[in-house]
């Protein structure tokens, strides 16, 4: 499999080499909530990591699925959770062979896309597809982090790994995902330059 491996991100959460981390729930969703876009309702969150995203949403009503498959961010979402007095189902499980039990109203996708290598992209769009109902919606941020290499050389660099937009247009393309007008808002990031988030409907 090309990529990192399970090892290699319970070693990032054993050694706290967790640079994505924003120590919070992402601004983007706090707004989207906040402004009443995102109401509650039964909701993923895949790779959710130290599970802020999953303790937000569960505290605010929804029915969470958060999914990781390393161990030791399953126990940190999972602590988080039993800390924030918010109940969440956590479940360790491999996105790319993931079968949730029902479908559901939406997806929260913020860091899952940009830690898979790009070889992975087009099972993993259809698995978030097949997750979600007719008319399901995926909140997504893209990260922008084009690194000169790539440009130059043709590198594929990562994690993370840069989520070109006209790449993911082509990802998850028209006859399958209703996309707003461009342009995106750009969600400045601490440490990963910045995201571009927008809201896809499944047809």
């Amino acid at each position: 499999m090309s990529g990192p491996t399970p090892d290699f991100w319970q070693e990032r959460f054993q050694t706290q080499q967790t640079h994505w981390d924003r120590g919070g729930p992402s601004p983007q969703l706090l707004a989207w909530l906040d402004s009443g876009a995102l109401p509650p309702c039964r909701i993923a969150v895949p790779g959710c990591g130290s599970g802020w995203e999953v303790a937000e949403l569960a505290g605010r009503g929804f029915e969470v699925v958060g999914i990781d498959y390393t161990a030791a961010a399953v126990e940190k979402a999972r602590a988080l959770c039993r800390e924030r007095g918010v109940a969440a189902e956590i479940v360790q499980a491999d996105v790319l062979t993931y079968r949730p039990p029902r479908p559901f109203d939406a997806i929260y996708e913020q860091t899952c896309l940009c830690a898979l290598h790009p070889e992975h992209w087009a099972r993993y769009a259809g698995q978030l597809r097949a997750w979600l109902k007719e008319d399901g919606v995926l909140w997504v941020l893209f990260l922008q982090m084009l690194r000169p290499a790539a440009t130059e050389e043709g590198l594929i660099q990562g994690p993370p790994y840069h989520c070109d937009i006209n790449g993911m247009r082509a990802l998850f393309p028209e006859a399958a995902w209703t996309w707003p007008k461009p342009p995106y808002g750009k969600v400045p990031h601490p440490n990963l330059v910045h995201e571009l988030a927008a809201r896809l409907v499944r047809r």
